[in-house]
């Protein structure tokens, strides 16, 4: 077994604090990476203070880059040394029509998760990348390409790919415009990548100050949706709209928003369901569907992308004894957009 150290929660809603535990050895298809950045998401804040009553102690943190320090014998597309990320599925049956699709997040028999998931094989409680070392399968280890800062990537293995991956689904690209719910974690990298795509990019937004953050990040355009005049001006606007925004709102002036045909993707997870107007879904033939993370495939070519790109999330890099504080500032939204630790000091 290999030792590493992590921070752990021991009773929900307990800070976290340094907890030594093992990795299991390396089975022939194992890669252990050695972790130096762990991004901090908003589910990882969930599952630490609000989940409730489960397994611990708990390892959280599922946005990691490292470098590979051994592999087992059956390992060929990567070697000691190599920079590489970790996402939040580490596992799955390999064989249902979504793993056969290379989409392993939705896997019939459900994905092994990075952290507070069961090992397929020995059924361990799985623990996450707020530590010193991860050990996972090689294939759903992926290369970082080069150009990559990878602390600023780290987020891109969730927050990157849950945006990335409903952009290319609904075609965003050149002549269509594109939406942005929300600039914040999520929505910042919506905006980057629709904008790298070649779509005309809208944000919208309840907070005037950041118009001209989101023109920056390059939206052409930012519409304050708490202005009435301003929102029905975007009827039949929008070819897609990317719903980034995780707390309650309804759903029907952005319906009104899309153009014949349009699609209302949702990412943000909300704490009570949406609620819509049937109307402003049946005018039009208006599409509601949503998106979260997603498989291996699509993991690498997002990559490849905001490597080809230059695309990063906008951090702010602590060291992970700062691991309570991100936790507190992130409850009280206070960051931009997204915090890393560094898992070296």
């Amino acid at each position: 077994m290999r030792s590493t150290v992590g921070w752990a929660v021991h009773k929900p809603g307990s800070p976290l604090t340094p907890w030594r535990f093992t990795r299991r050895d390396l089975r022939d298809d194992d890669v252990a990476v050695r972790i130096h950045y762990c991004g901090v998401c908003g589910s990882d804040l969930h599952a630490v203070r609000h989940a409730g009553p489960r397994d611990t102690p708990l390892v959280a943190g599922h946005e990691m880059t490292g470098t590979v320090t051994a592999t087992g014998p059956a390992v060929t597309g990567l070697k000691p040394g190599d920079p590489v990320a970790i996402g939040n599925v580490v596992d799955s049956c390999g064989t249902c029509p979504a793993c056969s699709q290379d989409r392993e997040n939705w896997c019939f028999d459900f994905p092994t998760l990075t952290y507070g998931g069961r090992d397929r094989i020995d059924h361990t409680l799985t623990q996450g990348g707020f530590s010193g070392e991860y050990v996972a399968r090689e294939t759903f280890v992926h290369s970082l390409p080069a150009g990559l800062d990878p602390a600023a990537a780290s987020p891109l293995l969730c927050a990157g790919v849950t945006v990335y991956a409903p952009l290319r689904r609904w075609e965003a690209g050149p002549g269509k415009t594109v939406g942005v719910v929300g600039i914040g974690g999520l929505g910042h990298l919506g905006i980057k990548y629709a904008h790298a795509m070649g779509a005309h990019v809208v944000a919208l937004t309840t907070s005037p100050d950041k118009a001209d953050e989101a023109r920056e990040l390059g939206a052409a355009e930012a519409i304050v949706t708490t202005d009435p005049t301003a929102m029905a001006a975007t009827q039949w606007r929008f070819d897609q709209i990317l719903d980034t925004v995780g707390v309650p709102h309804r759903l029907d002036p952005y319906l009104r928003s899309l153009k014949l045909d349009g699609t209302l993707v949702t990412v943000g997870a909300p704490s009570q369901d949406w609620q819509i107007d049937p109307a402003s879904l049946r005018y039009g033939e208006k599409r509601l569907t949503g998106s979260g993370g997603n498989g291996t495939r699509t993991v690498r070519d997002m990559l490849a992308f905001s490597a080809a790109h230059n695309i990063t999330a906008d951090i702010e890099l602590l060291p992970a004894t700062e691991i309570n504080t991100a936790l507190d500032r992130l409850e009280r939204n206070d960051v931009r957009y997204r915090f890393v630790l560094d898992m070296t000091r």
